[in-house]
């Protein structure tokens, strides 16, 4: 059976400080003191021995202020070897103070000043680009020293480590015990003892008052928190009118792959259909730089990286159209440059804008227009140049198309590469904000779109359906009735 004095329980409250046999030792002689948190301790525990000793033998406590803490975060190894050698990072992060990080309170009158810093010094680059969130340290240590033999050094045990960060939250390790049995600790030694411990939380449950005064708290802040942000972005944006649709595309020109020759460049421009409009300063062409390929497996990648933006209004002519109108549509060239400033037409293609937000990563074949016989082949590696396109929206439908058939008979056209795009769709709309608008059949610029969400091209492959089959159930009503069962019997 274990002596009495083997058996330990401690109820430890945050940043609580309980001596160690050691520290007992080292602090009662005043001529050991050093510092003033030193000659604080001298006389904690002078007090505690004229009121009787302390209760804990092998349960002691380091708190943020010692120097054990400083050291257990400074000399931290990832590995278990004795000749691990630390990192860059690791070096960078040993420099930077996490505990106790003194933080200056911005001034309310110069929030929007302070949204960018334009000169950023050292240690503000230090302080934003490594991750330095100022923590609160605590370890409940055991003296596992063998029966009368307390206060050695070599014998300390870290039982708990309890870590609270400047965002609240709290970190135990390991955790509560719970119902997944006491932690062991196996000590090296003559008889390899083995110690068990738990820990439990202790604090006392809150009170119902108390979490309702804390939800208030917590919903003035939130709210202080919106209006600071608010402050923070203004109240520059506009809404669009109802029954208006405002599109956003944030877009990039990714790579360009599969291409006979080298050094290419995109041209591209965005065609507005009806109803729709753009800013009078939006750019709505660019051209990107020229990229030199390299290659990736089997293909010769351009990577353009090549960043653009678009904004782009629809407006609602007519409530009772029931013809839905057309996306916008991106159309490109891909074209090659020598090193005699001779280009060539790579490649033909185009894209139609998105109808859902999000992102949205397309690859996109392309084509261009070839002449029959070697002479334009030729000509095209030679002198450059080849058969172009003098209206490039023929390369879907053509904008001065107004027949009902487009015929593309005896134009012959060779494959080429891929270009691929990634774009970054936002839509703005008042019927969004309005739910009771949604719920109203084809009354929504949503609704009329079609295609914007699945709920929508769904709900008119229905009405569609539901319509057939009335006009089918009409006409069958309106059939005599001996053509019908005549008809029935020759099935």
């Amino acid at each position: 059976r274990r002596p009495p004095d083997e058996e330990e329980e401690a109820v430890v409250a945050w940043q609580e400080k309980l001596f160690s046999q050691f520290e007992v030792d080292l602090y009662q002689n005043e001529s050991a003191c050093q510092t003033p948190l030193d000659r604080q301790y001298h006389q904690e525990i002078l007090k505690l021995e004229k009121a009787g000793g302390r209760k804990n033998y092998r349960i002691f406590t380091y708190t943020d202020h010692d120097r054990f803490t400083n050291l257990e975060e400074h000399c931290q190894k990832v590995t278990d070897s004795s000749d691990e050698v630390p990192s860059y990072l690791a070096q960078r992060m040993a420099t930077v103070r996490r505990r106790r990080q003194d933080r200056r309170p911005i001034e309310g009158s110069s929030l929007k000043s302070k949204v960018i810093t334009w000169e950023p010094s050292e240690e503000f680059i230090k302080n934003n680009h490594v991750i330095n969130t100022p923590v609160q340290t605590m370890y409940i240590m055991g003296d596992l020293g063998p029966y009368g033999k307390l206060g050695h050094r070599e014998y300390e045990h870290v039982l708990c480590t309890i870590k609270v960060d400047s965002n609240g939250v709290i970190t135990v390790k390991p955790d509560f015990t719970g119902t997944k049995g006491a932690y062991r600790i196996e000590v090296d030694g003559e008889k390899r003892e083995l110690w068990m411990y738990t820990i439990e939380n202790a604090s006392a449950p809150v009170q119902p008052e108390d979490e309702e005064r804390e939800q208030r708290v917590f919903r003035d802040l939130y709210s202080r928190h919106k209006e600071y942000l608010s402050g923070l972005v203004g109240s520059e944006f506009e809404m669009p009118l109802p029954g208006a649709l405002r599109l956003f595309v944030n877009g990039e020109i990714v790579s360009a792959q599969g291409y006979e020759y080298d050094n290419l460049y995109v041209h591209f421009f965005l065609e507005l259909p009806k109803c729709w409009s753009s800013p009078a300063l939006q750019q709505l062409s660019g051209v990107t730089q020229t990229c030199a390929t390299k290659k990736v497996g089997r293909d010769n990648v351009a990577y353009f990286c090549y960043l653009f933006t678009l904004e782009m209004f629809f407006t609602q002519e007519d409530e009772s159209e029931d013809s839905l109108p057309q996306w916008p549509v991106l159309y490109f060239e891909v074209l090659s440059l020598d090193f005699w400033q001779r280009y060539r037409v790579e490649g033909y293609g185009s894209l139609v804008l998105p109808a859902s937000p999000g992102l949205h990563t397309f690859t996109i074949p392309t084509w261009r227009p070839v002449e029959l016989g070697t002479v334009s082949e030729l000509r095209r590696f030679f002198i450059g140049g080849s058969p172009e396109l003098e209206d490039l929206t023929y390369i879907r439908i053509p904008t001065t198309f107004q027949g009902a058939r487009l015929s593309r008979f005896g134009f012959r056209t060779k494959t080429t590469g891929t270009v691929t795009f990634r774009l970054h769709c936002l839509q703005q709309s008042k019927a969004f904000l309005e739910t009771s608008a949604l719920r109203q059949r084809m009354q929504s610029v949503l609704d009329r779109l079609g295609g914007l969400t699945q709920q929508s091209s769904v709900y008119n492959v229905l009405e569609a359906f539901r319509r057939a089959r009335r006009r089918m159930q009409e006409a069958r009503r309106s059939l005599p009735r001996d053509l019908v069962s005549t008809a029935a019997s020759a099935r």
